[in-house]
């Protein structure tokens, strides 16, 4: 593995500050979204530095994304479904998860054609009429997962396995062909996302940074953060801003002492992102 590049040239820009345990950025619609687990909040953040919340939903944990036409899916983890945003802004039922595995349900990833990837006790795909089957299982905690703009790779982030595993998605939305992408060596990632150059960025909690790792496992860059970094995500008009989601862990029957220490940063860069989230 190639000595990591430290972004110091570069400081991170603080865009928010003084919230709870901050995930699931998404850059939707001219504007960074992200999650606010102690709040149990979503909020999308606009240019002038403002923000608003714009649903509110059981947590932790509480993650999301966007199906191609705009609807918001949201995670409710406990009770084992999607739900989707009506255009009023209440969450409906979207799918049921419960009955595929047992445990919490972490995070989402939808594709460009609808396909929505959620994982937890297993692996699971919600296909875009709100059907739900199990697809994979095996994992060392499943956390962060990215698609490919060609819709035809799946990377999930395995954080006690330190390692990217990916898998090729059929034109069904099924997967085969499971593999290590990127053995991340004493990595832990979490929230993950693509670049056009088919790298993926990963945050890193235990080890407070945030890193950019090629196929294979080579790393390029590496951003050094005050605190755990629980997810990233490549955003901004044109794609090149890397904004990183970050705060104290204490745990996660801890949820309230994170309060006030969460912030979401960002970073410009040069290689722009690709693919989903």
């Amino acid at each position: 593995m190639a000595t990591p590049q430290i972004a110091t040239s570069a400081p991170e820009r603080l865009l928010v500050g003084g919230r709870g345990l901050v995930e699931s950025p998404r850059w939707h619609d001219g504007r960074l979204w992200f999650a606010d687990w102690t709040a149990g909040e979503i909020f999308a953040l606009g240019s002038n530095g403002a923000f608003e919340v714009k649903a509110r939903a059981p947590a932790p944990p509480l993650s999301f994304d966007f199906l191609p036409e705009g609807a918001m899916i949201v995670v409710s983890a406990r009770e084992g479904r999607l739900l989707r945003q009506s255009p009023g802004g209440g969450l409906d039922a979207y799918a049921e998860l419960a009955p595929l595995a047992e445990g919490l349900w972490n995070e989402i990833v939808i594709d460009g054609r609808g396909n929505a990837y959620v994982n937890g006790g297993c692996l699971a795909l919600v296909t875009p009429d709100g059907r739900a089957r199990r697809l994979a299982d095996g994992f060392a905690f499943p956390n962060g997962m990215a698609v490919t703009p060609d819709n035809r790779t799946l990377i999930v982030a395995e954080s006690h396995g330190r390692r990217l595993t990916s898998f090729d998605i059929d034109t069904d939305g099924a997967i085969a062909n499971r593999r290590v992408w990127a053995d991340l060596g004493d990595g832990v990632p979490d929230g993950i996302c693509f670049d056009a150059e088919g790298c993926v960025w990963y945050a890193d909690v235990p080890n407070r940074r945030c890193v950019r790792v090629r196929e294979g496992g080579e790393v390029t860059q590496t951003i050094v953060l005050d605190r755990g970094a629980f997810a990233c995500m490549l955003g901004g008009p044109d794609r090149r801003t890397l904004y990183m989601a970050a705060a104290e862990w204490f745990g996660m029957e801890r949820m309230g002492e994170m309060a006030g220490t969460g912030r979401v940063v960002s970073l410009d860069v040069e290689v722009a992102g690709a693919g989903w989230p």
